[in-house]
């Protein structure tokens, strides 16, 4: 366990998993940093052939800690330039990490915790799963490259149900978009997506990978985009709207 992300190592699969159940998997700040020096770690050692991403408990997550979001909001006018938060150092990531990523989603998927999905090569999702992208409800902008990667996946007048009115979908609705792979029981979920990780890791890695870079295209196109979403997203923060939110949002959670 590091700073709420928990690692194991099953051969060449490594998973991370969300290890915050008390909150919801909410994540900090020390959780984003967890996360990139894992990737890093995975991507430097030979002998892991892929990343699971899952979530303690059953839930995967409810996306970034709002308290984290509060405190910045609340913050000095002009003190945070969003570039320097850890949360997207970790989005960078996911637009350039060099290996199979796979998600096992159960329960609550919210914010990051949908559009993080975008950038796996293989998703997962039990039954229960709920996907959900609730950054304009909250005086935000979506973020992850999912302005550009939501309409190419689902069509733009569905993403605009999603990223737009905030709609949250299902893991059947999911599947039907094709965000997720396949839908599975709650009991099989880590095992499957695990044994789908192992087959890929077990592949000829030079054509894996040549492949796989082939199918993802130039991530130029995603990290302008996400240069751009981060840009409005950071006015956005510091905005009253936002701030109003999050106190809205913050009283609700404790009532």
């Amino acid at each position: 366990m590091t700073d709420g992300i928990e690692t194991t190592r099953e051969g060449a699969v490594l998973s991370a998993a969300f290890a915050r159940p008390e909150k919801k998997n909410a994540i900090t700040s020390a959780m984003y940093q967890a996360l990139v020096e894992i990737f890093d770690r995975t991507e430097q050692d030979a002998s892991v052939g892929a990343l699971v991403l899952s979530g303690k408990g059953a839930v995967f997550t409810t996306g970034n800690d709002i308290g984290d979001f509060l405190a910045i909001a609340t913050g000095a006018p002009g003190s945070f330039d969003p570039r320097d938060f850890p949360g997207w150092r970790f989005l960078a990531r996911l637009a350039d990490f060099g290996k199979p990523l796979i998600a096992a989603v159960q329960g609550p998927a919210i914010g990051i915790g949908t559009t993080l999905c975008f950038h796996c090569d293989l998703v997962y999702a039990a039954r229960d799963a709920r996907f959900h992208m609730p950054f304009v409800n909250l005086g935000l902008v979506p973020e992850a490259g999912s302005t550009l990667l939501a309409p190419e996946r689902f069509g733009r007048a569905r993403a605009a149900e999603y990223l737009l009115l905030a709609e949250p979908f299902d893991a059947e609705r999911a599947c039907a978009l094709g965000l997720v792979n396949e839908v599975v029981p709650e009991s099989a979920l880590l095992v499957h997506a695990m044994e789908k990780a192992a087959a890929l890791a077990a592949k000829p890695r030079s054509a894996l990978l040549a492949a796989r870079r082939l199918m993802r295209g130039d991530p130029g196109a995603v990290k302008e985009r996400m240069d751009r979403e981060i840009e409005a997203f950071g006015a956005a923060l510091a905005s009253e709207e936002a701030r109003s939110a999050f106190i809205a949002f913050m009283s609700g959670a404790k009532g």
